[in-house]
């Protein structure tokens, strides 16, 4: 029998965007050969990472499946997402377009310009505690594989937090996908600073960040699933274009340093000025669609609509059909990304 392919995963964040890697993670976890080891996630994606974990732990693959089922229906607001077949005809393009251009998208959109998550008062509620706060943190907090990464930035001193094990709570998950244009701070006692500490999305440090998953006990192949794209073609002209690409630029820039950092060390090893044993040689595999989330806005990352989730699961499904078709036999060998084609 043939030995499992094993692989971490790297989660991006990109609010209900996360659908699309609800769609990779369902798909991936119907390859028997395939084995998560570690998990690192931020924002949407610590979501998924918990979810997928926490069903893992307690019922294996299709618990996974089941959980993460779970999740974006609590997310989308409904248990069929059949319900939202009416919208097919729309594009995801027409779909973003009548969200982004609704009067309470625009209301919303302007208020965060002009008013502070702190200006409500004791109207203020975070809308993800809901959700977070039925997760089974038991299993999450475990010990047990797949390892879990939980990525936040610390307001104080802007630098990335990493939680892991029995400090992975509700907390932990609404900082990670703090934006702080829209919710307050996370606060949370800090052990590493011996201090209460504020906290803002990790997207900021690390989206998602890489660095826990160089573990000895880990795998050198890290899979990230992508959900912010890193090329648009078109230049933006809009306001509300432009500071979309500000966020998707800001919200990459921390993947692409740790990636740039990993080129740099794989051509040390390949140019012999390090040696080999100093340094494990990690692979990187990207799965991907620019070419779908380019359609999309920042609209569609903070309003959950059903048929919008529906469609990015639906297309990470097929990335993740063509990752295990192309990609899939790089997995212990090399990388499928060509990082010095990517930096050159």
């Amino acid at each position: 029998m043939a030995s499992k392919k094993q692989i971490n995963l790297a989660l991006q964040g990109g609010g209900a965007h996360g659908a699309f890697t609800w769609g990779v993670l369902d798909r991936l976890l119907q390859e028997d050969d395939l084995e998560v080891c570690g998990i690192s996630g931020t924002s949407a994606g610590a979501l998924n990472g918990a979810a997928l974990k926490a069903g893992m732990v307690t019922g294996g693959r299709e618990g996974a499946r089941e959980n993460l089922d779970w999740l974006w229906a609590q997310v989308a607001g409904t248990d069929d997402l059949r319900m939202a077949d009416w919208m097919a005809p729309f594009g995801l393009r027409a779909l973003s377009t009548q969200i982004e251009n609704s009067l309470p998208y625009i209301v919303g959109d302007n208020l965060t310009r002009v008013m502070s998550p702190y200006g409500y008062g004791p109207f203020y509620a975070n809308p993800l505690r809901d959700i977070v706060t039925k997760f089974n943190y038991d299993p999450i907090c475990n010990g047990q594989a797949p390892l879990f990464f939980v990525g936040a930035t610390r307001v104080r001193n802007g630098k990335i937090r990493v939680f892991s094990g029995d400090e992975i709570g509700p907390e932990a998950l609404m900082a990670s996908a703090c934006l702080p244009t829209v919710f307050q701070a996370v606060e949370i006692f800090d052990k590493t600073t011996d201090r209460v500490e504020a906290f803002w999305d990790g997207g900021f440090t690390g989206n998602p960040a890489l660095f826990p998953l160089f573990e000895a006990n880990l795998p050198d192949d890290i899979v990230i699933i992508n959900i912010n794209p890193l090329e648009r073609d078109e230049v933006p002209t809009t306001p509300q274009q432009i500071q979309n690409r500000i966020n998707e630029i800001s919200f990459n820039s921390s993947l692409l340093r740790e990636l740039r950092a990993i080129e740099f060390v794989q051509r040390l090893i390949d140019e012999g000025t390090m040696p080999s044993d100093r340094m494990s040689r990690v692979r990187i595999h990207m799965i991907a669609d620019d070419a779908l989330m380019a359609q999309l806005s920042a609209a569609t990352k903070l309003v959950p609509n059903p048929a919008v989730i529906k469609k990015l699961k639906e297309a990470g499904i097929v990335a993740a059909e063509s990752f295990l078709r192309d990609d899939i036999d790089n997995i212990g060998k090399k990388s499928s990304v060509d990082l010095r084609a990517m930096f050159a």
